[in-house]
């Protein structure tokens, strides 16, 4: 594992999280508070409608979108609250991939699943990473960022000062799973 320390993100960066549960409001809020431009969706509108009370309520403000693509049009970073199982997340994935601009970094939290399956069922490999710890930890707290061998410098650069930026000790650390969904890719189990 190797701990990262990045600098907080440059301003102007776009976050699009998807899906405005607790979880998701939590994360966009904490995105909104570090100064980040926030586009949250869900395809509920009355969790849409929710967040815009609580973020109101707060003094922050968050774009709404009630689909993923208007959600990811113009996103640099795409975090996704969907839950962790394995469908579901492709589906996210495959959307996202497909709706993204090509810079787009997809970032998905998953204490279960593999990083080096779910961005091999994506044109854009090299653009994912996996945050593991974020859905429990509290911002001073470390998480990891998982990566699969394809990754690219800037795609962890800006997760980490996304990650950097929201409070969390980053440590990054090479897909420790193996992956079930991938043949013949020079994987040995050890």
């Amino acid at each position: 594992m190797t701990q990262l320390s990045g600098t907080p993100a440059p301003h102007g960066i776009t976050v699009a999280v998807i899906g405005a549960g607790v979880l998701g409001r939590s994360f966009a809020l904490a995105c909104a508070t570090a100064g980040f431009r926030v586009i949250l969706e869900d395809v509920m509108p009355s969790k849409l409608r929710r967040a815009e009370s609580d973020f109101a309520s707060l003094g922050q403000s968050v774009e709404l979108a009630s689909t993923v693509e208007a959600a990811v049009r113009e996103a640099d970073i795409v975090v996704d609250f969907v839950p962790d199982e394995l469908e579901s997340k492709l589906e996210i994935l495959s959307l996202v991939d497909r709706m993204a601009p090509p810079k787009t970094v997809m970032c998905t939290p998953s204490e279960t699943l593999s990083i080096t399956d779910l961005s091999s069922c994506t044109y854009r490999p090299d653009r994912c990473v996996m945050i593991r710890g974020v859905l429990n930890a509290a911002p001073g707290q470390g998480v990891n960022l998982l990566y699969a061998r394809e990754i690219a410098t800037p795609t962890m650069d800006l997760a980490t000062a996304l990650l950097v930026a929201l409070g969390y000790a980053v440590e990054a650390e090479f897909d420790p799973d193996l992956p079930m969904l991938m043949k013949n890719q020079g994987y040995a189990v050890s």
